[in-house]
């Protein structure tokens, strides 16, 4: 009652005075602010420049280049052999896969299945050796992983004690694989592969997010990974939509100049661009994350922050500029003049 009685009283003011009370005008403007910080904190320079700070703390181009090396390296022979079951199971094999999946043609379908083809006269079974080995690549790939969500969080390193997490989360990977190249092999039947890719979006959301939570021994929450999620989504579908254009060309130019290795360099450079997109999509997901928790506390910020940045950045750009020109200029006054023969 008394709050319905509140409620009446501010109505009545509201009427008798056509103006809100103060604190229902303070709170109203507090939304409105929270709701304008939310939609044009990413306009701020200084959130770009602590993006671009972050990916170098993580030294992201070489974290992205292990990655690649690491996936390379424990796909390859588990594609050799869960393509030896595959056949003899009346299944496709992963070249074929990989064949149909990028259209690829003539040299650079020859190259890719020569890769992934076991060697004449070896069996594909393995033993107690070979087992360990597979394991072990497998593992140091999960790691690689697990070490980019503890440095970019800024967690203390698990190492092998993860171990357990980490052939959970190969497991998963292997399921995400599997999912996509069905949705691919499904609906990838324009040039683009459009609908393939927005349908393989939520699932490489769910993914990223669950991937995070599993490698970091769920020490990083899953609402504070939902934007790292849903950036890689949406980057990596971007990239898939490009991949059906341009990965055919580079596997037959490769494949054409330099044989199977050239397939392999192939592969590399496709990997090298995925890993580049989870490296950024982390970093840049951290500090949406962080901004976000910021606004909900309720942080104050200036009301022209965003032009006051602005401001400071183009000011600084122009006096860069302003300073190269007068430096060509120096230049052009102390070089002496060409004499005439």
């Amino acid at each position: 009652m008394e709050h319905l009685s509140g409620r009446r009283g501010a109505s009545v003011t509201i009427a008798m005075t056509g103006r809100e009370p103060n604190g229902l005008e303070r709170q109203r403007r507090a939304d409105r602010e929270v709701v304008v910080r939310t939609l044009t904190f990413w306009l701020r320079p200084e959130f770009v420049l602590r993006v671009i700070n972050r990916f170098q703390k993580v030294a992201g181009f070489d974290r992205a280049v292990a990655l690649a090396s690491g996936a390379l390296t424990a796909t390859i022979p588990l594609a050799i052999i869960t393509s030896a079951v595959a056949t003899q199971l009346g299944g496709r094999s992963a070249a074929e896969r990989i064949i149909d999946r990028y259209g690829l043609t003539g040299g650079g379908a020859e190259a890719v299945r020569d890769v992934f083809a076991p060697p004449t006269g070896t069996s594909t079974t393995l033993g107690i050796v070979g087992f360990l080995f597979l394991i072990l690549a497998v593992l140091s790939f999960s790691r690689a992983v697990q070490r980019l969500f503890e440095q970019t969080w800024e967690l203390d390193p698990l190492s092998v004690r993860n171990s357990f997490n980490g052939l959970v989360w190969i497991g998963g990977l292997a399921v995400y694989l599997t999912v996509g190249g069905f949705l691919h092999a499904a609906f990838g039947r324009s040039p683009l592969e459009l609908a393939a890719a927005l349908l393989a979006a939520p699932l490489s959301a769910v993914f990223l997010i669950w991937s995070g939570s599993v490698l970091s021994a769920r020490r990083i929450a899953r609402k504070a990974l939902i934007p790292f999620g849903l950036i890689g989504a949406a980057l990596l579908a971007a990239y898939s939509v490009g991949a059906t254009v341009y990965v055919p060309h580079l596997f037959s130019t490769l494949a054409t100049r330099y044989g199977v290795i050239g397939a392999v360099f192939g592969m590399i450079s496709t990997l090298f661009v995925v890993m580049v997109i989870v490296v950024g999509a982390a970093t840049a997901g951290r500090e949406v994350a962080d901004e976000l928790d910021r606004i909900r506390r309720g942080e104050a910020r200036a009301e022209d922050e965003v032009r006051r940045q602005w401001n400071e950045v183009t000011a600084e750009a122009r006096s860069r500029w302003d300073g190269l020109r007068a430096q060509i200029r120096e230049r052009r006054r102390e070089k002496p003049p060409m004499r005439s023969r």
